[in-house]
């Protein structure tokens, strides 16, 4: 029964814990598929060799049952011929079929319950290898998943300096950099602009006054 033993123990593996430290758990988790199949494979085999036993076994048995009824047969023949010498000669060989009958009864029945235990740990190892086969797809998109987030979470947290993100934020701080030096040159130009305005218009105003005391003192307006 050690091949049933091995696959239990295979069964039972923490398969989360395997996908943990196996550098490819896809990989991993086919080959524990392909290792289950096999197993299963061998028990199955197993249990066609026992079933080929048992049919062996009771192919003794019905001819050992066949060959007693024979010889009681024969010496009912034999007594009702008025040859009771000739009826014991064949009791004495049913009794002697009669005590293989009980070894090969024996053999048999314990043939049967072995067959029918086997046939239970057989079922119930492809219904363990289905249900694993219905996780393989599931635990490997898992582990797909639980790859891309460590990707992710590696890529936001990254503070090496080749990153193209970290590349794209330093570019983003000259941008701003640049934009702001501009700007302080257009406000120093706005503000040089309006004092040229206001010495130009003093200027006008000057020349204006000049203009109007001229006219006044012609016209001998004080």
């Amino acid at each position: 029964m050690a091949i049933f033993e091995r696959l239990s123990d295979l069964l039972k593996a923490n398969v989360n814990d395997m996908l943990d430290k196996a550098e490819d758990p896809e990989k991993m988790v086919k080959q524990i598929i392909i290792d289950m199949e096999a197993q299963v494979n061998s028990a199955t085999q197993a249990l066609g060799a026992a079933m080929g036993s048992e049919k062996q076994a009771l192919k003794q048995l019905e001819s050992a049952k066949a060959a007693s009824a024979d010889w009681s047969d024969k010496a009912k023949t034999a007594l009702k011929a008025g040859n009771e010498e000739l009826a014991k000669k064949a009791l004495a060989q049913k009794t002697s079929v009669d005590a293989d009958l009980v070894q090969f009864q024996a053999a048999y029945d314990s043939m049967s319950m072995q067959v029918g235990q086997l046939k239970d740990q057989v079922r119930q190892l492809k219904a363990k290898l289905e249900e694993a086969r219905m996780k393989q797809n599931m635990l490997i998109a898992r582990s797909k998943m639980a790859d891309a987030q460590k990707s992710v979470s590696t890529s936001l947290n990254s503070t090496d300096s080749t990153s193209a993100f970290t590349k794209l934020d330093k570019m983003e701080q000259k941008v701003n950099a640049k934009e702001a030096e501009a700007q302080a040159f257009t406000e120093m130009a706005g503000e040089n602009t309006s004092l040229e305005d206001e010495f130009e218009a003093l200027e006008k105003n000057a020349a204006v006054d000049d203009e109007l005391a001229k006219l006044k003192a012609e016209l001998g307006i004080e």
